[in-house]
């Protein structure tokens, strides 16, 4: 498998999304997986390779450059914009990607993000590990 391949205009909240707004610290699409720095309080993308940056809080609703507020979501029910599959867990990949469990590799910080309930709608339920998988 590979990361999900999102359409970022298909990117929507639901009737069951939590949704705040906040400051991007760079440059963010639709459907993209958030850490918040702590030195700014900024959003970033998430990625897989230290736990700092694998510490997912939210996922973009919107498009955002650098300074910018942005709407996020941080629970309920979100359309990803991207084919799912029915029951699987979905994780931070590399910089606003996300993945299967079948792909978080040797070496990766595990960031669980929800588990899919339809082919659309994944249900979030964050869990930054801050850990890296053996």
């Amino acid at each position: 498998m590979a990361d999900l391949t999102q359409t970022a205009a298909n990117v929507r909240q639901t009737a069951t999304t939590k949704v705040t707004q906040v400051t991007a610290g760079e440059t963010i699409s639709p459907g993209m997986p958030l850490y918040k720095l702590a030195a700014d309080g900024e959003y970033y993308k998430a990625i897989d390779t230290s736990a700092v940056a694998a510490a997912c809080v939210a996922i973009s609703l919107g498009y955002a450059d650098d300074g910018d507020p942005v709407s996020v979501a941080t629970g309920g029910s979100i359309d990803l914009g991207a084919t799912l599959t029915i029951g699987e867990t979905y994780y931070v990949s590399a910089a606003g990607a996300i993945q299967p469990c079948a792909d978080v590799g040797s070496g990766d910080f595990v960031t669980v993000l929800g588990v899919a309930t339809t082919a659309a709608f994944l249900t979030l339920s964050i869990n930054a590990s801050g850990v890296a998988r053996a």
